[in-house]
């Protein structure tokens, strides 16, 4: 079973095969579930003219926008600037282009381009900017706009678990876009807190499984917070 073992030893091999003009595909919500440690091999590797895809692009000086510093990324495909006040000045200044998509309408572009399904409908942004040059049909009785899927080149992932095979869960709310992600990107990589032995996962707690993941590491993350709320 050797071959089916999908671990890697370093990020560098991790993200083997990235090259210039690419496009990213990155999990996380937020700060939440995002692999910090693959956007940090990405800005190593200073691979540039990325396209980005992602709900949002980090916060300055962390996560994806460490991309944005270095000024590694052409376009991004988001649904919230967020509090990245980088992004907001490249944006308005016409140095990055951005293609800003309702965030369902994003979860959805991903799922269908990981479920082979080249494009969909959607009623969400009809009669709005998002509509522009778009085909427009009418379900019952209501207007719906055509959205095409998005895949990926490369798509970076965090989990919590995955065994040797490249089976993967994820915990609590750092869930979120990635597995989606995971489903979306020709070659596959995630990065976990555990790697554990085959078998020890049980079957129906696996949110991806390994035949959408390429590669698999282990690594030691931050988890940085992007706004800490205490209650009084």
């Amino acid at each position: 079973m050797a071959g089916f073992d999908k671990r890697v030893n370093s990020y560098e091999e991790a993200l083997a095969g990235l090259e210039d003009g690419m496009t990213l595909l990155a999990g996380g919500f937020g700060l939440c579930g995002i692999p910090e440690n693959l956007i940090a091999e990405v800005r190593r590797r200073g691979t540039r003219d990325l396209t980005v895809v992602s709900n949002n692009c980090g916060v300055d000086g962390f996560g994806l926008g460490l991309l944005l510093e270095d000024r590694q990324v052409r376009k991004v495909i988001a649904s919230y600037v967020g509090e990245n006040a980088l992004f907001e000045q490249l944006l308005i200044s016409g140095e990055l282009e951005v293609e800003l998509t309702p965030q369902g309408t994003l979860a959805e572009k991903l799922r269908a381009g990981g479920a082979g399904i080249p494009a969909f409908y959607t009623a969400t942004g009809f009669g709005t900017l998002i509509a522009e040059g778009k085909e427009i049909r009418e379900f019952n009785g209501r207007p719906h706009i055509l959205e095409q899927a998005i895949t990926g080149d490369v798509a970076i992932v965090k989990g919590w678990k995955a065994d040797h095979y490249g089976n993967v869960i994820y915990r609590h709310t750092a869930r979120n876009f990635n597995p989606l992600v995971a489903t979306a990107g020709k070659i596959t990589v995630v990065e976990v807190e555990e790697i554990v032995e085959p078998g020890a996962l049980e079957p129906g707690e696996i949110h991806t499984p390994g035949i959408y993941v390429d590669r698999v590491i282990c690594g030691r993350f931050e988890k940085r917070i992007e706004q800490r709320t205490l209650r009084g």
